[in-house]
């Protein structure tokens, strides 16, 4: 379901796993590849990219990557290192928020989606 790149916290990952959603991490299974091999991967697997990057959205509109993936742009990193682990749990479970064929950025009070264009994924 998700690709958590290497700037996620750890505790969020493991705080969205003990929610039941698999978390694939980059620092576990990845260490050290570019941001291109990332998108690669989470189009292959069909999993959501989940990152403070703002560069992934640079990667995906600007550069126009084939079948891009679905990523989550957090654009603060909050209080804590559960905050985004905790936003994604909230969104999911309680709010029932869908994040495919989009590229989502979520601030502190506020989340935005740019949707991709149909056959893009």
């Amino acid at each position: 379901m998700f690709l958590a790149n290497k700037n996620f916290p750890r505790p969020s990952i493991l705080l969205l796993r003990a929610a039941g959603m698999p978390v694939k991490s980059i620092q576990e299974e990845f260490q050290g590849i570019m941001d291109e091999q990332v998108i690669q991967i989470a189009t292959a697997e069909k999993l959501t990219i989940l990152t403070f990057d703002k560069d992934y959205g640079e990667l995906v509109f600007r550069y126009g990557a084939a079948n891009p993936p679905s990523v989550i742009y957090f654009r603060e990193k909050g209080h804590d290192p559960l905050f985004a682990g905790r936003t994604l749990v909230s969104l999911l479970l309680e709010n029932g928020a869908r994040f495919e064929n989009a590229f989502t950025v979520i601030e502190q009070n506020s989340i935005r989606q740019r949707l991709y264009k149909t056959g893009d994924r």
